[in-house]
C-alpha cells in the first residue's frame, strides 16, 4: 500500500472524549473510527491488525479439532426463553427489536442457546460427539460503561467455541487441550508473559471457570498472582479455601490490575438439558450433551495489546500481527530517487514482505513521526544522504538507534 493511495490521515491530537489510551492511539494513528460510545468502525490499517489476531486464533482453534462456522445474530425468544435467560432482568445487556411482523428478537450477546438448538439436527448418536464449533461473530451488548475504547464496546466481535460431548471426563480432555490452545495464542500475540490463567467463579456450572488475563493499568479486574507458577486468582474468589485448593502461598502472592483476554466455561448439561439436546448412548439410553463455552474477543485483544506494548511516541505491534512488515520512507521526490524507491518498493513485495511505502511529498519529520505512531515492526528510509553513507537507514520500532544497510546486503538477509 502506497501513503498516496491511504485514504485515512494520522492526527496530532486524540478527540477530547477520549480517555482510554487504546483509543487515542487508534484513532491518532487511523486504525480505527468511532460512531459512537462503544461502536467502532475498523479502518484499512486497523482491519489487517485484527484480521492477523483473528488468524493465529484460527489456527490454533483449527489445531485442536474446531470447525469454523457462522451464525445469524438474530435470535429468537423461544430458545432463550426455554434456558430462562430471555428476561432482562436476568440477562441485562439485550438489545432487542421487532420484525416487521411485530415479533420480537434480540441481537446475539452469545450464541449457547442458538447452537445447542441448530445441533439438534446433527447430533443423535455417541458417534457423533465430540464436536467442537466455533465462530468469529459480532455481539451486541447494552454495556452501561463503554469508555475503554474497543476494549469494552457494544457491538464486538468475539471468538466464540463451543464443545460438545459424551460426557465430564471427555469435556475435561478438551478443557485441557484448549487451555493450553489459549496460552499458545497469547504468547503468538505477543503479550504471553504478560498473560496468566486465572483462577474464577464458575457459577452454577463448575467450581471454578478460568479467564485469561493480562497485567494491565487499564485493566477492569484486580487478580492475585503467583509468576512463579503463572497462576492467579480473580478478587471474586480470593479467599483461604480457595488458596488452599489450588495450593497458593498469600504471602508470595501479588495483586494487579489486569484485562480479561479470553475465558472458558464449563457448561455441563444446563443448555441442553433446556433444548432438548441428547444422543443414544452405547447401551442405548438417552443422555444429554455435555458442553463448555470458550471466547476470546480479538478486539478487545487489539486494544489490550494497544494499552500493554505502545510507547511515548505511539503505537508498538508484535511482527506477528502487525498491518505491514515495513514502513518504507522516500525522502525526495527527483525522478532518480522516485525510481530507486519504486524499485525498492517493488522488490520487497516480490520477497513476500508486506510494505506500507510512504511516497508523500511530505516532510521528513512528518513521515518519521507516522512511522513512529502507526508502529510498523520496521522502518526503512531511502535518501540521497543514506545512499550517500551506503545504502539504506533501517530502524526497529523498538530500537533506539537506526542503521545503515547497503540495498543489496538488506534484500540478501530477508
Amino acid at each position: 500500500m502506497r501513503r498516496s493511495q491511504l485514504f485515512t490521515k494520522t492526527q496530532k491530537q486524540a478527540p477530547a472524549d477520549e480517555v482510554s489510551k487504546n483509543a487515542q492511539l487508534l484513532l491518532r494513528a487511523g486504525y480505527i473510527s468511532k460512531q459512537m460510545a462503544g461502536a467502532y468502525e475498523f479502518m484499512p490499517l486497523g482491519l489487517r491488525v485484527l484480521n492477523n489476531i483473528i488468524e493465529i486464533i484460527r489456527q490454533e482453534m483449527n489445531a485442536i479439532g474446531g470447525q469454523e462456522i457462522l451464525m445469524t445474530g438474530l435470535q429468537k425468544p423461544d430458545n432463550w426463553q426455554a434456558s430462562g435467560r430471555w428476561s432482562d432482568e436476568v440477562v441485562d445487556v439485550w438489545f432487542k427489536t421487532k420484525l416487521a411482523s411485530g415479533a420480537e428478537i434480540g441481537l446475539a450477546n452469545t450464541h449457547e442457546e442458538a447452537l445447542t438448538s441448530t445441533l439438534r439436527q446433527f447430533i443423535n448418536s455417541y458417534k457423533d460427539l465430540p464436536v467442537y464449533p466455533y465462530q468469529f461473530q459480532t455481539k451486541f451488548r447494552n454495556e452501561l460503561r463503554a469508555k475503554s475504547g474497543i476494549m469494552r464496546g457494544r457491538e464486538f466481535i468475539m471468538k466464540d467455541l463451543y464443545s460438545f460431548s459424551i460426557d465430564k471426563d471427555q469435556h475435561n480432555e478438551f478443557y485441557e487441550l484448549i487451555t493450553q490452545s489459549y496460552l499458545n495464542i497469547f504468547e503468538r500475540l505477543g503479550i504471553g508473559e504478560s498473560t496468566f490463567l486465572t483462577f474464577a467463579s464458575g457459577g452454577s456450572f463448575a467450581k471454578y471457570s478460568h479467564e485469561f488475563q493480562t497485567i494491565c493499568d487499564a485493566g477492569e479486574d484486580e487478580i492475585y498472582l503467583d509468576r512463579s507458577r503463572k497462576l492467579a486468582v480473580n478478587k471474586e474468589v480470593y479467599n483461604d479455601e480457595v488458596l488452599t485448593d489450588l495450593k497458593l502461598d498469600k504471602t508470595k502472592l501479588e495483586k494487579v490490575k489486569a484485562a480479561e483476554v479470553g475465558n472458558i466455561f464449563t457448561l455441563d448439561t444446563k443448555f441442553s438439558k433446556d433444548l432438548g439436546l441428547n444422543f443414544t448412548t452405547k447401551q442405548g439410553g438417552q443422555q444429554p450433551v455435555f458442553m463448555g463455552s470458550y471466547g476470546i474477543g480479538p478486539g478487545r485483544t487489539m486494544g489490550v495489546i494497544t494499552e500493554l506494548l505502545a510507547d511515548e511516541k505511539g503505537l508498538v505491534w508484535p511482527e506477528g500481527i502487525a498491518p505491514y512488515d515495513m514502513y518504507l520512507i522516500r525522502v525526495g521526490d527527483d525522478h532518480d530517487m522516485v525510481r530507486q524507491a519504486d524499485k525498492l518498493y517493488d522488490d520487497l513485495i516480490k520477497l513476500g514482505k508486506a510494505v506500507l511505502y510512504d511516497d508523500r511529498n511530505e516532510g521528513v519529520g512528518k513521515m518519521l513521526a507516522d512511522a513512529e505512531l502507526m508502529g510498523i515492526p520496521t522502518r526503512v528510509l531511502i535518501s540521497e544522504k543514506s545512499l550517500g553513507a551506503g545504502g539504506l537507514e533501517v530502524r526497529q520500532r523498538t530500537e533506539a538507534d537506526s542503521k545503515v544497510i547497503g540495498i543489496d546486503e538488506f534484500l540478501n538477509k530477508l
